[in-house]
C-alpha cells in the first residue's frame, strides 16, 4: 500500500523531474524567470501521475490474483491466508483492503470487484478508466 508520505514523496519527485523537463517560465508581469507551479506542470503534462500508474498496476495485479485458485501461494499471500508456519514475508495488509481503498477513491467503492475481476475485459476497462480518470478530466476529455 502506498502511504500518504510515500505518495507525497512520489509527487515531489515527479514535479521535480517535470520542472527539469519543461524548464523555467518568464513571468508576464515582472519579466523575471521563475519555476513552474504545480498546477502549471499538471496543465502541461496530460498523462497519469506516477501514483495513479502505481495504483492501476496494483489493481491490474489484484485482478490477476483474484482469478487464480486459492491453492496458489501468491493467492494465499495476497489475501493473508498463509499458515502461521509459512514465511512468505509480511505483506502488511491484504490486497482486498488496498483495492477497496483505490476503488473508493474514484467513487466505485460499493461494487463487487472480485466478481468483476473474473471477466478480464471488464476488469481491464475499469483499470484503464481509473488510471485515465484524472487525466481525462484535467485535459478536457471524457470517458465513454
Amino acid at each position: 500500500m502506498v502511504s500518504d508520505t510515500e505518495e507525497r514523496r512520489l509527487r515531489v519527485f515527479e514535479n521535480r523531474v517535470l520542472r527539469r523537463i519543461f524548464g523555467p517560465k518568464r513571468d508576464d508581469v515582472t519579466r523575471e524567470w521563475r519555476k513552474l507551479h504545480n498546477e502549471e506542470l499538471n496543465d502541461l503534462y496530460c498523462s497519469p501521475t506516477i501514483v495513479r500508474v502505481i495504483k492501476s498496476r496494483r489493481m491490474r495485479w489484484t485482478g490477476h490474483v483474484a482469478r487464480m485458485g486459492d491453492g496458489r501461494g501468491v493467492y494465499r499471500v495476497w489475501w493473508g491466508n498463509v499458515r502461521e508456519g509459512d514465511h512468505f514475508g509480511d505483506p502488511g495488509v491484504d490486497g482486498s483492503i488496498n483495492n477497496k481503498m483505490d476503488l473508493h477513491e474514484v467513487g466505485c467503492g460499493g461494487m463487487d470487484w472480485i466478481e468483476l475481476a473474473q471477466d478480464r475485459d471488464s476488469w481491464q476497462a475499469l483499470v484503464t478508466a481509473i488510471m485515465n480518470l484524472l487525466v481525462s478530466i484535467k485535459c478536457g476529455e471524457f470517458l465513454d
